[in-house]
């Protein structure tokens, strides 16, 4: 893996190439394009075996070494399992702890937040998330 992939496009887009080959990603549309010397923007889906899906938007800070905003959500086949955002919402106190980063989930999805632990701005969050759907994909062949 890409060893400080915020750093530069080069190694982002080293880092998105190196997560599109694992063994459950049955295809990708992600794009990395730079919109100016310093930043990009990292925007697609990665299709999953068993229907999963993941649509994705990043937005890079190569010179911060930062994501600066992100949106990831799970599908399977059309119904959209969860997703998680970067919108603060400083008045719940549930969320306190991994502030401003939280995953939507059932019931009630729209409104039902939690915290998500290990999403980050400083390090690359499409491993976790990844990793996260396989493991979905593995209990379901059970």
């Amino acid at each position: 893996m890409a060893n400080k992939p915020l750093r530069s496009l080069g190694e982002y887009s080293q880092l998105v190439a190196e997560l599109q080959n694992r063994p459950l990603v049955e295809r990708s549309t992600i794009t990395v394009w730079s919109d100016s010397p310093y930043t990009a923007v990292a925007e697609g889906e990665l299709f999953f075996a068993n229907g999963f899906r993941l649509r994705m938007r990043e937005e890079l800070d190569f010179d911060d070494q930062r994501i600066t905003s992100y949106g990831y959500e799970v599908y399977r086949n059309a119904e959209r399992l969860y997703w998680y955002d970067d919108f603060p919402h400083p008045n719940d106190p549930t969320l306190a702890s991994t502030h401003p980063h939280h995953k939507h989930v059932p019931p009630n999805i729209k409104r039902n937040r939690i915290p998500a632990p290990g999403l980050s701005f400083t390090t690359p969050n499409l491993p976790q998330i990844i990793q996260e759907i396989e493991a979905l994909i593995t209990a379901s062949n059970v």
